[in-house]
């Protein structure tokens, strides 16, 4: 199984055979660092499938590839974000006419050492553990135990999703920030490995990442039903538990889970539409899952 690890020698690799190509038959990538392996994973066997044509991959960030698609130094932005409004305000302005395409989605497990007695928390209770709020397993059902927080590094696309969406529950506001103990780590690899061999620590990454060595959370979102906390209906409320699973993120029921775009100049035309059509077919579909990713298409 493909990981989300940094392949930069393949990624040179392609970048040269599309420049060795010309212009004519080849197309320029740029964008999400979250999804540029699985972007490459495409190229790769897409230009297996149609050696006419060239594919160059490179990440950067989904910031960096919407600006270089505004600019018409690349003919698809990856993002792991809606493209803001001012960004298209600055598209338009340049005669660009940035279209969406919804790719693949990105759920995020939150994992825990298999001795962990923890098995299920609220969007709350993460928010106030990875801010450090809460700092013993105890407050949560588990252990008398000093948690101990794991986290992808600042530049991570990942770290900054699960701070804005779960540290900040989505408020474009929000000054909420992971606590100053948590150790940052290079990698979801790097996370899984330290959670294996930890029973206090916690840590997130894609749920593709998830092996026997780790215990997924269940997740519940904190809304509550209209009229909670009335005497006839603060009873019967409990929040609904959901897993990081396929179905799950499909259905949008668990609710660390992000859609991943393509963004092309107008509809796709030609070489782009071939490219594209190909990440939606059932083989695209088929490689979204062999890289950890949640197909837009079962």
């Amino acid at each position: 199984m493909f990981k989300k690890g940094l392949i930069a020698l393949t990624v040179l690799m392609f970048t040269v055979s599309a420049f060795a190509g010309g212009g004519k038959n080849s197309i320029q990538i740029k964008g999400s660092d979250t999804m540029v392996n699985l972007a490459q994973a495409w190229a790769e066997k897409y230009m297996q499938e149609n050696p006419g044509d060239f594919v160059a991959v490179t990440g950067g960030g989904s910031g960096t590839g919407l600006s270089s698609l505004i600019s018409a130094t690349c003919d698809i932005a990856m993002s792991s974000r809606n493209i803001k409004d001012k960004e298209i305000t600055l598209a338009k302005q340049k005669g660009i006419n940035p279209s969406e395409i919804k790719v693949a989605l990105d759920g995020l497990a939150v994992v825990v050492n298999p001795a962990n007695p923890v098995s299920k928390l609220t969007l709350d209770q993460l928010a106030g553990i990875f801010t450090g709020s809460i700092s013993n397993w105890k407050e949560v059902g588990g252990k008398d135990e000093k948690i101990i927080i794991l986290s992808r590094e600042v530049n991570s696309g990942t770290h900054v999703y699960f701070k804005e969406h779960v540290l900040r529950k989505g408020k474009a506001d929000g000054k909420e920030e992971f606590a100053p103990g948590a150790l940052l780590l290079s990698s979801s690899q790097a996370i899984a490995d330290e959670v294996a061999g930890n029973s206090s620590a916690v840590g997130y990454y894609g749920m593709g990442y998830i092996s026997n060595k780790q215990k997924a959370i269940s997740v519940a979102k904190d809304d509550k039903p209209e009229g909670y906390g009335l005497a006839s209906s603060s009873q019967s409320h409990k929040p609904e538990y959901i897993n990081p699973a396929i179905d799950n993120v499909l259905s949008g029921k668990y609710p660390i889970s992000r859609p991943l775009f393509l963004y092309t100049n107008g509809e796709p035309q030609g070489l782009i539409k071939k490219f594209v059509d190909y990440i939606l077919s059932k083989e695209g579909q088929d490689i979204v899952v062999k890289t950890d990713f949640v197909p837009v298409k079962k």
